[in-house]
């Protein structure tokens, strides 16, 4: 998949321990914007936390508390929650619902671990194109799949949209819940996106036993090493779930630390404050780079396409700057002339600028 004498591509950002590894250098000299992840350091209620984790006895197995509190964030009831070892491990029994529906229509680009949870059953899937271009203005209609793609029997939705950063009505997805036999709709940066719990389908689920949200805390809290995730569905389905995975998915500590999260409203907010100012800020000095075009983001990432090849730019970023970025040919759909940019904070987004105007100016 790599381009002669180029560094293969990585299909998840946030490999920090390899990329340093192969860069000679240590993890906490890289800024990694390959991962979209919140930038401020840790609650200190997270700390306090994972301080008073239980660690000898074995976790409760009906994780009783992490979801009674999930519920009460999303007015539910405990039942309608599966708490697990970050959203990866939740696609992976879903895709298992999937697989046995039938074919999933996946929208591209898009994120690759729908393909990779689906290939553990032997699903199949096609491929929805959407449209690389769109209006500076949220929230847009998801795009209509139509007959062309029929049949198909499930839909998988990301919302907001990665990595175009589109977010999506809920209107034009409750529209779909109809047409589909299951449509599993991926939520994991919806609350850091301003205004974007207005477009969440988890007040829907109730009355949809087709409609499966999966969250995860990973983006929104920065606890990626944590692996923690929470699906909202019919209670008979995770049931099911629950009869398919391991004992004990999420550990104590995880347990601990998503309780603690969720308890904390302002946490939140902030970060919601953060991408609504940052966004638009490191989006209109990107584009007075040469050559460089961002594309207008709802989210916590930015995608940016060039003229010709970005590849080059981005290996010369991360051996000249150690700064990571997002190859787009890691999304199926992309090429080699996009990148994705997740927001860091002022002083983060400051070195990624003046990286890429040094080695722009250096290839002009």
């Amino acid at each position: 998949m790599s381009s002669a004498g180029s560094e293969p591509i990585e299909r998840h950002g946030g490999n920090l321990a390899a990329t340093a590894r192969r860069l000679g250098c240590r993890p906490d000299q890289l800024l990694d914007a390959s991962a979209s992840l919140v930038p401020f350091a840790p609650p200190a209620a997270l700390l306090r936390a994972l301080r008073s984790a239980p660690l000898r006895a074995y976790p409760d197995r009906t994780y009783a508390s992490l979801r009674g509190a999930i519920a009460r964030l999303h007015d539910l009831e405990p039942a309608q929650v599966l708490p697990g070892n970050g959203a990866a491990e939740l696609f992976t029994w879903v895709a298992r619902e999937a697989a046995a529906a039938g074919v999933s229509v996946l929208p591209a680009p898009g994120f690759a671990d729908y393909e990779r949870a689906l290939a553990c059953w032997g699903g199949a899937w096609r491929r929805l194109p959407l449209a690389l271009e769109w209006p500076d203005a949220w929230p847009q209609a998801f795009p209509d799949p139509g007959p062309a793609l029929a049949p198909a029997e499930v839909l998988w939705v990301t919302n907001p949209h990665n990595p175009t950063g589109q977010l999506w009505s809920r209107a034009s997805l409750e529209a779909l819940l109809g047409r589909f036999a299951l449509v599993i709709v991926d939520e994991a940066f919806l609350p850091l996106v301003p205004g974007g719990e207005c477009e969440s389908l988890i007040p829907l689920v109730a009355d949809h036993p087709n409609l499966v949200v999966i969250r995860s805390l990973t983006k929104l809290f920065a606890i990626a090493g944590l692996r923690l995730g929470y699906a909202v569905a019919a209670p008979e389905r995770l049931g099911r779930w629950s009869g398919w995975r391991d004992p004990w998915p999420v550990n104590a500590l995880a347990a601990a630390a998503g309780e603690a999260l969720l308890a904390d409203g302002r946490w939140p907010r902030r970060v919601r404050r953060w991408v609504g100012s940052e966004g638009p800020w490191l989006r209109q000095r990107l584009a007075a780079l040469s050559g460089l075009y961002p594309l207008p983001s709802a989210a916590n990432f930015l995608l940016v396409r060039g003229e010709s090849s970005l590849v080059p730019l981005r290996e010369r970023l991360e051996r000249q700057h150690r700064v990571l970025l997002r190859d787009g040919r890691s999304f199926e759909g992309l090429g080699p002339e996009w990148l994705r940019i997740g927001l860091q904070n002022r002083g983060g987004n400051g070195r990624i600028l003046r990286a890429l105007a040094w080695e722009l100016r250096q290839g002009a």
